[in-house]
């Protein structure tokens, strides 16, 4: 599964962890995050996100 990065914090979304605090299962792809979710670290939009060119994200890296 790809990971995405946030243009603005750099803030990396894995769809293997997904992100629980907002609701979002494990396993859930980047493409089928609700059109409201937003970045939990700055409150970017999902159009703010870009494909992460490593396939890992902050999150995996360590970054909370």
């Amino acid at each position: 599964m790809i990971s995405y990065a946030c243009t603005v914090c750099s803030y990396g979304y894995h769809p293997l962890k997904g992100d629980p605090e907002s609701g979002v299962l494990p396993g859930t792809p980047f493409e089928d995050l609700p059109d409201d979710w937003r970045c939990p670290w700055c409150g970017a939009t999902k159009a703010q996100f870009v494909p992460e060119k490593d396939g890992q994200s902050d999150l995996l890296r360590g970054n909370p």
